[in-house]
């Protein structure tokens, strides 16, 4: 009768590997893991203490964890009778087919990732308007980023689509400029409706003293005449400032009688000599 001890050393039917084997094999692989995630995690502590952009540090941590993994795992398969020498040939061939046909968009998203991490046109959190879509910057990833609109839609866009789109970013500086066109009715005392504006800005807590809000007339429109409201806020009050303005407007344009008028089309009716064609 065959002793506990050679029967975990002896091959097991159809696999052609004993029990120690298969043992020593999985305690190969749990130790190189751990070895493998500790190296990762020396390979970021520099990057991060050096001020590299986390979607730098990310992409050189993720590198090493996967070839660490790769070497871990063709170490521990001679363990179990793999020949790795075949093995790595077969990888080899896998790869470089993978590489030249079916990775073409995601080294172009990768590339494009680490450029938006070296030039950093916006950051988490900024208000961006990019490749067709607005909204805040979620998250930046090595081959996307994810844009979350005022209404809680996550919208994820290739790196590349936004590489090679303008990008308008606002909240890149402390201050914006609240712009608002507002029409009164011709007839309207000008110097009266903008005394009225200026006191709107000037009144509210959040408006900047400087740069100087402003009210211009800018265009003699169809139906009416066109002011222009401009008042600096900081970026994070831009929302509040427009809405309190335009409610402002309204209701002290109100108060005084200032008409905003609808779009409207003046029409006119000639009587021509009989027999002739009525125009408009």
């Amino acid at each position: 009768m065959e002793s506990p001890l050679s029967m975990f050393m002896a091959p097991l039917p159809v696999v052609g590997f004993s029990l120690y084997q298969l043992v020593l094999f999985l305690a190969v692989l749990v130790v190189g893991i751990l070895v493998v995630r500790v190296i990762s995690r020396i390979v970021r502590k520099p990057l991060e203490k050096a001020g590299a952009p986390p979607l730098i540090t990310g992409l050189l941590t993720s590198v090493v964890r996967g070839l660490g993994y790769v070497v871990v795992v063709i170490s521990a398969l001679p363990i179990i009778g793999v020949d790795t020498s075949t093995l790595g040939l077969g990888l080899s061939a896998i790869i470089g087919l993978i590489l030249g046909f079916g990775l073409q968009d995601t080294w172009a998203n990768m590339a494009a990732g680490i450029w938006l991490a070296v030039i950093r046109p916006f950051n988490k959190g900024d208000y961006v308007e990019v490749a067709g879509y607005s909204g805040l910057i979620d998250g930046i990833g090595v081959m996307s980023t994810t844009l979350k609109t005022f209404d809680n839609v996550v919208i994820t866009i290739p790196n590349k689509k936004i590489w090679g789109s303008p990008i308008v970013n606002y909240s890149r500086e402390p201050l914006r400029r609240v712009t608002l066109d507002i029409g009164v009715a011709y007839g309207t005392d000008l110097d009266k409706a903008v005394n009225i504006t200026m006191s709107i800005l000037r009144n509210h807590p959040k408006v900047l003293k400087e740069p100087e809000p402003a009210v211009v007339v800018t265009q003699l429109g169809d139906s009416s005449v066109n002011l222009q409201i401009r008042a600096w806020v900081r970026k994070e009050d831009y929302g509040t400032v427009k809405t309190d303005i335009i409610k402002g407007v309204y209701v002290e344009y109100g108060k005084a009688g200032i008409e905003i008028p609808y779009p409207q089309l003046d029409v006119h009716v000639r009587d021509l000599p009989k027999g002739g064609r009525t125009s408009l």
